[in-house]
């Protein structure tokens, strides 16, 4: 049976991603993105997949509702991919604003503007719609806490993780109240291929490749539970096809690391793979670009996710291990620099 899937967020990080994994899993289906282009949304990340007609692209916002009732009926969607969302936590304490439009008023229209579609066609038991949302509405672990799962209870500590909670509870109750086949995740923090060099991976790595101070908030030991994309994709589908309506499905690497670490994993990465690549690095050691710099306001200390449910009922699991992982990414940044140089005119934090 072919799908007419809808990706929103789809020339993003983790939705460009998705994006190419369902056109390369599911040939058979038709896929429709939809993205606003605001400073994180790249089409050049799709594009090779628009110019051979492997999907459909529509520039605009979720919180367009004519738009989005016009998509859904015009490409007859029977599944929602929504990934589209302001995600920056910095940017979400200095401007909040856009983070509730999108992410609040953003999901409730295209809830509103699927149900309306799915009553219309006479409730198919086959469609979806998989709201995709972050580990970090649960708030903030201790050392010795155990990880985030599905009953984990809500507890968002920065403008961007309460609107993603909100979002999550709009989802819930969309389903509870009209029966909308809605499915939620909560992933841990993603890296890899596409991904805006604003965040701390892409940004150290940007900056070891221009010999700028890579900044590691407070003492560096906040942990994260670290999700390389394409295994998150890998669950996004399983979740999207064969999760169980209703659900929600915790999605974690089983890699936690302090950022200190990691960020010193990157810096030997760069200082072993960017000869092979006929890379000067300016400064070497990279790690003596290290800079600590004063802490994020409601810095959340831990986050670690126990990815059991999704293990149990679904059989996935994380298969790129953090150090292969970080490997991949580094070897992507180094052969892509056209995909990201464009960007740091944008803003993009390096």
């Amino acid at each position: 049976m072919t799908r007419h899937v809808l990706i929103t967020g789809g020339a993003g990080f983790i939705a460009g991603n998705l994006t190419h994994h369902w056109c390369a899993a599911h040939p058979e289906d038709r896929v429709v993105v939809l993205d606003a282009l605001t400073y994180a949304g790249n089409r050049a990340t799709i594009q090779p997949l628009i110019d051979a007609a492997r999907i459909q692209f529509v520039e605009g916002d979720i919180t367009d509702r004519p738009l989005v009732d016009q998509l859904l009926a015009e490409h007859e969607i029977s599944h929602v991919a929504h990934l589209a969302a302001e995600s920056h936590v910095d940017r979400s304490i200095s401007g909040p604003g856009a983070f509730l439009s999108t992410n609040v008023t953003g999901t409730f229209t295209l809830l509103e503007a699927f149900r309306a579609h799915w009553q219309q066609a006479s409730r198919p038991e086959h469609w979806r719609f998989l709201h995709v949302s972050t580990d970090e509405v649960f708030g903030s672990l201790e050392a010795a806490d155990p990880p985030f799962c599905e009953t984990t209870s809500y507890d968002p500590r920065s403008p961007y993780s309460a609107s993603k909670a909100a979002s999550d509870h709009l989802a819930r109750a969309w389903q509870h109240t009209y029966g909308l086949p809605v499915l939620v995740s909560n992933c841990s923090n993603n890296y890899g291929p596409y991904h805006f060099p604003e965040k701390l991976i892409p940004l150290t790595l940007v900056n070891i490749l221009q010999g700028k101070p890579i900044p590691v908030y407070g003492d560096g030991k906040n942990v994260r539970d670290w999700l390389y994309v394409e295994d998150h994709c890998r669950a996004l589908d399983l979740i999207l096809t064969k999760g169980e309506l209703g659900s929600t499905y915790c999605i974690g690497g089983r890699n936690e690391v302090a950022n200190i670490d990691l960020v010193s994993m990157l810096c030997d990465l760069l200082d072993e793979l960017a000869p092979h690549h006929g890379v000067a690095l300016p400064v070497s050691p990279s790690r003596e670009l290290i800079t600590y710099v004063s802490d994020r306001p409601g810095h959340d200390r831990r986050y670690a996710i126990d990815a059991s449910k999704i293990e149990a009922e679904l059989g996935w699991r994380p298969q790129v291990s953090v150090e292969e992982g970080l490997r991949r990414t580094v070897e992507w940044y180094l052969t892509h620099q056209a995909w990201w140089q464009p960007l740091l005119v944008q803003g993009g934090g390096a």
